[in-house]
């Protein structure tokens, strides 16, 4: 099969498309032709050897993309609940890719499609959608509260803004200048970031109760002093989140959480603002897309 991925890890560079041999569902997966997947930070992050830390060494020849949506073809041992021809979504096991002809899933973070919501969109559900989820949901925050996205304009921080403001929770969206329009369209109030951050914050909301960080590093430090007492949870730098008392978000990687986001994109609650879906043979420029950092919202790969 066709697949786009690196056979070391380094730069752009490495990338290339590979042919390796066909895959077969273990025990508890399933084998999906892919239609769309979605491209992530963590996609780059992986071929630089970032992700190390966290995941552990990657085996060569290693196939890009961790999102996924297309139809069942294969139904490994001890998997309910699905048949070859289903169409679903979800997370590519650990052995496999997205950005290839067909994938292994893992059967527990899978769902099923909704006839409602486009290959498209399902794609950008299991890795932006659902950590915006569960950051949500781990700051617990009541209607009426303040939270500022740090880092809005991103897949998973156009999915958060959406979320937060369902549940009556006032959003405020940092990004650059040239991001305004879209988190204004997600129902945020828009804070340019850069210097000065903190007082343009507090011109538009005197008092933050959360923050959910997507920059890291100097970004997060930068915004950090406009919380007061409350919850940071971080979907990347967990070393600069401790300096102010934040965590790592909670990550559930279960199909309980891919049927809600699901759910609020089929009943028009949640769009995932897809800015660009690329041919699969422009693999590369989809990942140069989000690797560069100007995307507006999500990129996918399209394989059909």
């Amino acid at each position: 099969m066709r697949a786009y991925g690196f056979r070391e890890y380094g730069g752009a560079d490495v990338q290339e498309f590979l042919e390796l041999d066909a895959v077969e569902p273990l025990p508890g997966e399933l084998l999906v032709e892919v239609v769309a997947a979605g491209v992530n930070p963590v996609d780059w992050k992986t071929r630089l050897g970032l992700m190390r830390e966290f995941a552990g060494d990657v085996e060569f020849p290693a196939t890009m993309g961790q999102e996924v949506a297309g139809v069942v073809r294969g139904v490994g041992k001890d998997v309910s609940g699905f048949t070859e021809g289903d169409e679903v979504f979800g997370y590519t096991a650990p052995s496999s890719g997205g950005f290839a002809e067909l994938a292994v899933l893992s059967a527990a973070g899978t769902a099923h499609k909704p006839p409602k919501v486009s290959f498209t969109d399902a794609a950008t559900l299991p890795v932006a959608g659902a950590t915006a989820y569960d950051a949500v949901e781990q700051l617990g925050l009541s209607e009426g509260q303040t939270l500022l996205v740090n880092g809005a304009s991103g897949g998973v921080g156009v999915a958060a803004a959406q979320i937060a403001r369902d549940r009556g929770v006032n959003v405020i969206g940092v990004a650059g200048a040239d991001k305004r329009e879209l988190v204004e369209s997600l129902g945020a109030t828009f804070v340019e970031y850069g210097p000065g951050v903190v007082q343009r914050v507090h011109q538009v909301m005197p008092a933050v109760n959360a923050i959910f960080d997507l920059a890291g590093g100097d970004g997060l430090r930068a915004v950090a002093p406009v919380l007061d007492g409350g919850k940071l949870v971080t979907a990347g730098d967990p070393a600069t989140a401790a300096e102010f008392g934040g965590v790592l978000v909670e990550r559930d990687g279960t199909s309980r959480v891919l049927d809600a986001v699901a759910s609020l994109v089929a009943e028009g609650k949640l769009d995932p603002k897809v800015e660009d879906v690329l041919d699969f043979d422009d693999a590369e420029k989809a990942v140069a897309a989000v690797e560069v950092g100007h995307a507006k919202g999500k990129v996918v790969v399209s394989l059909r």
